[in-house]
């Protein structure tokens, strides 16, 4: 019991620590590949340390909710790595508090949180910010649910655990057209829930922003919160995305301590996978205009219905 408990902790650890450095992989990734220097991959290391010993500036118009946004966002990043399998293919203690739409939801509360607290700055990009990204949630959340729904039918269970085992024991399931359609369907959600559709840009430039205009108003201690929370999050997806979805191995069987860490050492470098192909993804294709933002979000709808009508078809 005292070792699944000290598991439960390494994997919401895993997460908190490893989450900074693959920010700064993918980043260095995307300056390399239009060819310029970028910062080093330990930067967003830095840059925490840093918000976290600055002052505070508040606007005058902030009421509570922008005080306790970034700590429920924070917050809500550390649950869901308890619900999932971050190091162990066999549930934790904790982890039947909740299956994936469990852990969906809680990383919505999250976004959620940070979307009122744009609005509630009173400042106009981060009214332009929270807009931009209700309007992109209106097709993204119903995608979200028909994979849900697709995976539960694929392995007869939303538990994250059960998706893993029967991905790893049935070949046959594994290279089916249901789960390649839901692979395909989530991977465009991973893009945009991390911000990286080419019609975003996590710049300050005015016509793009949309997840930096949210938080622009915040800095110090608070702004180091929600930073660290989106990273956390990207992390958590594209965990999910590899250890239930994609490359669902190298995941502890005995909960011994090497096994957990080569599993944590495995996980990254199958986010690092994941991470290349989403840099290609992002710096191949040419800038599209906000307007078109319902392509690719409907080519994600239209994959997930392709799932359930494959999965029925089995």
């Amino acid at each position: 019991m005292t070792r699944d408990i000290l598991l439960q902790i390494a994997q919401v650890v895993t997460v908190l620590v490893l989450a900074p450095l693959l920010q700064g992989v993918i980043t260095q990734w995307e300056e390399r590949v239009q060819r310029a220097q970028g910062p080093g991959i330990f930067q967003p290391y830095r840059d925490l340390w840093k918000l976290f010993h600055k002052q505070l500036v508040v606007p005058e118009t902030a009421s509570f909710v922008y005080w306790i946004a970034p700590v429920v966002a924070f917050t809500c990043m550390l649950t869901v790595p308890i619900l999932i399998p971050v190091l162990t293919n066999f549930p934790l203690p904790l982890s039947d508090m909740g299956d994936i739409l469990g852990g969906g939801l809680i990383l919505t509360l999250g976004s959620f949180m940070v979307t009122i607290a744009g609005l509630d700055s009173g400042s106009a990009l981060g009214g332009i910010g929270s807009s931009r990204v209700v309007m992109l949630g209106i097709l993204a959340e119903p995608t979200l649910i028909l994979v849900f729904v697709g995976i539960t039918l694929l392995a007869k269970s939303m538990l994250p655990f059960v998706v893993n085992h029967l991905l790893v024991q049935q070949p046959a399931v594994y290279w089916g057209p249901a789960h390649l359609f839901l692979v395909a369907a989530f991977f465009i959600l991973i893009l945009v829930e991390t911000d990286r559709l080419p019609i975003h840009s996590s710049t300050h430039i005015e016509v793009y922003m949309i997840e930096e205009a949210r938080i622009l108003e915040y800095s110090g201690p608070l702004l180091a919160l929600l930073k660290w929370a989106s990273a956390m999050k990207q992390f958590i997806l594209y965990t999910i995305f590899c250890n239930v979805l994609l490359l669902p191995w190298a995941l502890s069987i005995s909960g011994l301590a090497i096994g957990a860490f080569g599993a944590a050492v495995a996980l990254f470098l199958k986010c690092l996978v994941v991470a290349a192909v989403v840099v290609f993804v992002e710096t191949a294709q040419s800038r599209l205009r906000y307007y078109r933002y319902q392509e690719p979000l409907a080519a994600s709808f239209l994959l997930a219905v392709l799932a359930i009508v494959a999965n029925q078809l089995r």
